[in-house]
């Protein structure tokens, strides 16, 4: 699921107006020594932190039916997971940088989530969206200042970009056949004098 939202996210990028062919693309971390070896006009997709939604997470199942709509197996609702990349321009002028952030955001907005196009493999294996947010605030837990510390580089103008995608939990719980025997019931005859021997309720007279 990682890779193919990898995959989705720089052919957004790739393809979006305003970023150039000869632009690259790439999703290393943007540490000190990384800076220092890049050679060519970069945007870079830093993949930084993953945790689940929990906000999302469901209780019950998913049923899965045949043709004649019998339930065959059942399955846990799947899980939603945020995806946060850190997303930076680099070249070699600050308002070259600018612009090129520019058209990123202009970029991400375009989308509530990985287009249709792009859903494959195991993104698509439960058939739900997986939704996307731009440059939102961050959570009281952690700071963009905190994520550039552990970098080791000064801080820089960066996107927010999260996405966040339902991963099934392959379980699987099969259903035995239908019931397709009609309703009986066996009666058994006690015998002779079996009525007599019922205690019941007493009833006083006078």
């Amino acid at each position: 699921m990682i890779g193919e939202i990898d995959d989705a996210m720089r052919s957004l990028v790739r393809n979006a107006q305003g970023i150039g062919k000869d632009i690259d693309v790439v999703l290393d971390a943007p540490t000190t020594e990384w800076a220092a070896r890049r050679n060519a006009p970069t945007v870079n997709l830093f993949l930084y932190d993953i945790r689940e939604d929990t906000r999302k997470r469901e209780t019950g199942f998913l049923e899965e039916r045949d043709e004649k709509g019998i339930v065959i197996s059942r399955t846990p609702a799947p899980r939603y997971y945020k995806l946060s990349y850190l997303v930076t321009a680099w070249t070699q002028r600050p308002d070259d940088e600018h612009r090129l952030l520019d058209a990123l955001i202009r970029c991400f907005l375009r989308y509530d989530a990985i287009p249709e196009a792009l859903v494959v493999e195991t993104l698509a294996e439960t058939g739900l969206q997986a939704s996307m947010s731009v440059a939102l605030p961050p959570p009281e837990d952690r700071a963009f200042a905190d994520v550039w510390s552990s970098l080791g580089g000064e801080l820089k103008p960066s996107l927010d970009v999260v996405v966040t995608a339902p991963i099934s939990t392959g379980i699987v719980y099969r259903v035995g056949p239908p019931v397709t025997g009609g309703v009986s019931s066996d009666f058994e005859w006690m015998g002779v004098g079996a009525a007599e021997n019922r205690v019941g309720p007493t009833v006083r007279e006078g």
